[in-house]
């Protein structure tokens, strides 16, 4: 399993009918496009896919509903989005995805609660505890606003079933310490597009990318070249795509990217409150990135 996580994975967006409601439909064109593009691995459930919004018996369908199409089509693992603020609350989440068949668990660290580093240790040492299941930490700090320090990664490394890390701190910096403090069988996976290529140059395993929503193809090219050292293709990738990189946050994801999907008619472009469709002036850059790198016209 430690292979199962590592060149490229999609953070899933999670789409919605009119109604509020998942559309089922939706996701499982999605999922079927992402795995015919070749993807390495798929993530449902994540904060790309609106978790917080989500219920239990809605995180837990398009959760199973991915496993289905994962299996259906070729056997593509799932690493299934179980993270939150209460620790119990994640461990009993954990155990229905674990029940579901889920390759693995994608686990965000709490948010608001600010825990500190023996916290977030023991937090997640109790939900390594409570299932058999991989698990994946995914360190977002702007989002969380806690920091799991490269010294605390280095600890949970020790810990069997707990096999990596999504680095989604934006720092080099942090990434270099995090790589250089953990063993070399730990996967390092960049929680960021632009900043996936130097984190691999530095011995990164790979991405879980919100961009392969949309060009699932490429980015997973890009990412198999920079893995087998093919710098001037990977870079060619890299520079093409970047403007897509980068409105894909000129605001809160996921909407930026689940407009780009509603374009290429992969979905439609609703959301759940709090979130709110692009303001124009954003709308206008993303039309204008989209032009650049070629996504311009709707499927």
């Amino acid at each position: 399993m430690k292979a199962a996580f590592q060149g490229c994975g999609t953070a899933l967006i999670t789409p919605f009918l009119p109604d509020g409601s998942l559309d089922e439909t939706a996701l499982r064109r999605l999922v079927r496009w992402q795995i015919a593009e070749g993807i390495d691995f798929l993530v449902p459930g994540g904060t790309t896919g609106e978790s917080p919004t989500l219920t239990r018996d809605e995180h837990l369908r398009v959760v199973a509903i991915t496993l289905e199409e994962a299996r259906r089509e070729r056997r593509v693992p799932v690493l299934a989005g179980a993270g939150g603020n209460n620790t119990a609350g994640v461990i009993a989440l954990a155990r229905e995805i674990e029940r579901l068949g889920a390759d693995g668990i994608l686990s965000v660290a709490p948010y608001y609660n600010k825990p500190t580093q023996e916290g977030l240790y023991q937090h997640y040492a109790a939900i390594a505890a409570a299932v058999r299941l991989p698990i994946v930490l995914y360190n977002v700090p702007g989002r969380t606003s806690s920091n799991i320090e490269p010294a605390t990664v280095a600890r949970l490394a020790k810990i069997p079933n707990i096999l990596g890390v999504k680095e989604a701190s934006g720092s080099i910096t942090q990434m270099t310490d995090v790589l250089a403090a953990v063993p070399a069988e730990f996967t390092v996976l960049s929680g960021d597009d632009a900043l996936a290529l130097p984190l691999i140059a530095l011995g990164g395993r790979g991405v879980v990318s919100v961009a392969s929503n949309e060009i699932p193809g490429p980015m997973t090219e890009l990412i198999r070249f920079a893995r087998a050292g093919d710098w001037p293709a990977a870079r060619r990738l890299q520079f093409r795509y970047w403007p897509l990189f980068q409105m894909n946050f000129v605001e809160s994801n996921p909407i930026p990217v689940k407009a780009v999907l509603a374009r290429l008619g992969y979905c439609q472009e609703i959301y759940r409150l709090p979130l709110v469709p692009l303001s124009s002036g954003a709308r206008e850059k993303l039309e204008r990135a989209l032009a650049a790198v070629g996504l311009a016209a709707a499927k």
